[in-house]
């Protein structure tokens, strides 16, 4: 397609000031990709270096939630949205309002389940109401191995587990599950494991390092959202994100904090 009229996608997320999550990662990851992205920020968080890099978690009020998707659909034709962090019952009741405004082609979800600056009573509401108002919605859902084993009830130990798992996902709605193993199965293969409602394909690579750097699980999915703008099917968008990631992690950079960030690299 002509740059002049690129694919063009929206993100639905939290922004995180260090650039290493969020809708940040989630912008700079389309860009690679030569996707047009808007975005509606949902909350801010912004690690706390004085308290252990714990989270500060700030929600967006629920009308300017639905003001900027309101904004970016009315500017935009779009047909596709990736849906990463929440955080309260009042957003995802806004976004769920917002997105059903019309209808969508890729609704790409990262489920995200934990904010550390949030009650553990909220959390849990927070997490109840993303499985019944947002989980359906998704044509495409991507949960890391906690995620997965959270939205399935399962306790996943191997990859049959995270095959049996992500099935059990796919009955909630979603078309695909992208079950991702990452760093936390055994061996010595990241693996993620794509269910179509029909069988299961496997995507591996070699693990980098030793501990997950942030970002990763954002890139991922954001890179798969730009690939299904494009046109691409599900199984060479996840192949082209598998790559963009795992380039990413090689690439990571280092910083003040306990852990590392993927850096999106082409």
């Amino acid at each position: 397609m002509s740059s002049e009229n690129p694919s063009k996608a929206l993100v639905v997320a939290g922004n995180e000031a260090t650039g290493g999550a969020g809708i940040q990662v989630d912008l700079k990851t389309f860009h690679q990709l030569g996707v047009y992205g808007a975005g509606a920020v949902t909350c801010i968080v912004s690690f706390d270096p004085k308290n252990d890099w714990a989270h500060r978690f700030v929600p967006i009020d629920a009308q300017v939630i639905k003001d900027q998707v309101e904004a970016a659909t009315g500017t935009w034709d779009l047909d596709t949205v990736k849906i990463g962090m929440l955080g309260t019952v009042a957003t995802i009741d806004a976004v769920n309002e917002a997105l059903s405004k019309q209808e969508w082609k890729n609704v790409v979800l990262d489920p995200v389940l934990i904010c550390k600056g949030q009650e553990e009573g909220d959390a849990h509401d927070t997490d109840e109401a993303l499985k019944e108002k947002i989980l359906p919605l998704a044509t495409v859902v991507t949960p890391n191995l906690f995620e997965t084993s959270a939205l399935s009830g399962m306790v996943i130990k191997n990859e049959d587990d995270l095959a049996k798992a992500a099935m059990k996902i796919g009955e909630s709605g979603p078309k695909y599950v992208l079950a991702k193993g990452g760093m936390q199965l055994p061996g010595d293969e990241a693996v993620d494991l794509l269910w179509d409602g029909e069988k299961i394909t496997r995507y591996a690579s070699p693990k980098v390092g030793d501990e997950r750097p942030t970002g990763a699980g954002c890139t991922l999915a954001a890179a798969i959202t730009a690939e299904l703008a494009k046109g691409s099917d599900i199984y060479d968008a996840v192949r082209t994100a598998k790559e963009l990631v795992t380039r990413g992690i090689e690439g990571r950079l280092s910083a003040h904090t306990p852990f590392d960030a993927v850096w999106q690299q082409a």
